[in-house]
């Protein structure tokens, strides 16, 4: 393909700049972006979704008086704020507790394995608009648009997990044109040449030479300065490297990489759960930093039921698979958190870490703890909160909230206001009535303020 045989119509330019799964022009896109109320915000949100429900009592609500059943055998450690303690098995997270806040007493959670309500907020069994709601991210995009015009304002890096709850619920009401771009799936072979043959990398780089053909020929003709200001941004959208470089962690110093740890994307957890890759939280840093506003990512499965083998032995017990998974948790989310204040991000980017719900006070017969809706757990950073505190509390047995119970909306309040949005906002559903963000309409955590 030569730099004369690509000239091509206007249109077919626009053609061209199709914005992969949302089915927009990029013009459109950057367009919206002008138009919304703050495009200059670089207010942005890691959200971190704990696939199957994570043991909050093995965690960040340790009760080591309860009686053994409950307890387990994890021992709680002091952390550097005084009279906070966790699970021993997160040292490094224990270090830098005044940049954390846990949150012990989220209640109103939905009882299945379902991630519509981490992902959107609203339970699953409450009314719910026709087109369904739209989830955190979508809303965000709605309402916000681009911060960075090469770059999408919701990105996801969640892999697609074979139990279909699991996954991300969509845009909802708001339409595809509002769902995340994914650069984990397809539409990374289109931004990165691993993987591909030398003659197709050849074509890429003809491409590209025939794009700064068409760049020289449409300046030197006056027609650039004749597109609007939206198309000229798009046609350099189209050449801009901001995104794949983002996505490129060898671009990353290899002793960053290490602090986070890497793990094996074709291994999903369990079978059906996410993989457990440590890197996506890196790689949601470098997101954010190109100018993503929200970047999700699902991360292993927590779902620990138990298991004995024929002779009896708990070869597949909660507490094996804790011991496994926590040390990597801990590397990745203290490297993530001291990563947003080293590079001076912390006040700007909140992260959430939570899942569907929490799990029984009472371990099973299989040597697990069940599902358990009465009270789950949350971990936010960042995002100029005031950090080093823990909100609510739970009983003897970690099985109820007694002090400060918090709501859904409350939590997801605080993350629109982290972004400059006011919680309080509506967006339109396909029957043209107004619906509010957060559900009930509650207001932020006034804790983290």
């Amino acid at each position: 393909m030569s730099a004369v045989s690509f000239r091509t119509s206007r249109r077919g330019f626009l053609q061209i700049g199709a914005f992969g799964a949302a089915g927009l022009a990029l013009p459109q896109l950057l367009r919206a972006d002008a138009e919304s109320k703050n495009p200059n915000s670089r207010k942005s949100v890691i959200f971190i979704y704990l696939v199957g429900g994570p043991p909050h009592q093995d965690m960040f609500d340790l009760k080591p008086d309860a009686p053994k059943e409950i307890a387990g055998p994890w021992k709680p450690i002091a952390t550097n704020v005084t009279g906070i303690k966790i699970c021993e098995a997160f040292p490094r997270l224990a270090r830098i507790m005044d940049k954390l806040i846990v949150v012990r007493s989220l209640v109103g959670n939905q009882n299945d394995h379902d991630a519509i309500q981490v992902y959107n907020g609203h339970h699953p069994r409450k009314p719910t608009p026709s087109g369904g709601w739209p989830q955190f991210g979508s809303v965000v995009a709605k309402l916000q648009g681009s911060a960075v015009p090469s770059v999408p304002p919701f990105m996801s890096l969640c892999y697609t997990c074979t139990h279909g709850p699991y996954n991300e619920p969509g845009s909802g009401f708001l339409g595809q044109s509002m769902s995340p771009f994914r650069p984990m799936g397809p539409a990374k072979n289109d931004m990165s040449p691993q993987s591909v043959t030398v003659q197709r990398l050849a074509d890429r780089k003809t491409l590209l030479r025939s794009f700064d053909g068409l760049r020289r020929d449409l300046d030197a003709s006056g027609t650039l300065n004749g597109m609007d200001h939206f198309t000229q941004q798009a046609f350099g959208l189209l050449t801009s490297s901001r995104l794949a470089d983002a996505l490129d962690l060898s671009k990353e110093a290899p002793g960053v990489v290490e602090r986070y740890g890497v793990g094996d994307p074709k291994i999903f957890m369990d079978g059906n759960g996410a993989p457990r890759v440590p890197q996506s939280m890196l790689m949601a840093r470098r997101l954010i930093e190109a100018g993503a506003r929200v970047v999700t990512l699902n991360y292993s499965k927590w779902d620990w039921h138990g298991g004995r083998n024929a002779e009896g032995r708990a070869d597949n017990s909660i507490f094996l698979r804790e011991a496994e998974d926590f040390p990597i948790f801990d590397k990745a989310v203290s490297a993530l958190v001291e990563d947003l204040h080293v590079r001076g991000l912390s006040d700007d980017c909140t992260v959430v870490i939570m899942g569907e719900f929490g799990r029984t006070p009472k371990i099973s017969a299989q040597v697990g703890r069940d599902h358990w809706p009465q009270v789950n757990m949350a971990l936010l950073a960042g995002g100029g909160m005031k950090t080093g505190q823990v909100i609510g509390a739970t009983d003897r047995i970690a099985g109820e909230a007694i002090s400060r119970p918090v709501k859904f909306g409350e939590l997801y309040a605080t993350l629109f206001k982290n972004l400059g949005i006011d919680p309080r906002s509506t967006v339109t559903d396909l029957t043209g009535r107004p619906q509010y963000i957060v559900e009930d309409s509650l207001p932020p955590l006034p804790e983290v303020y």
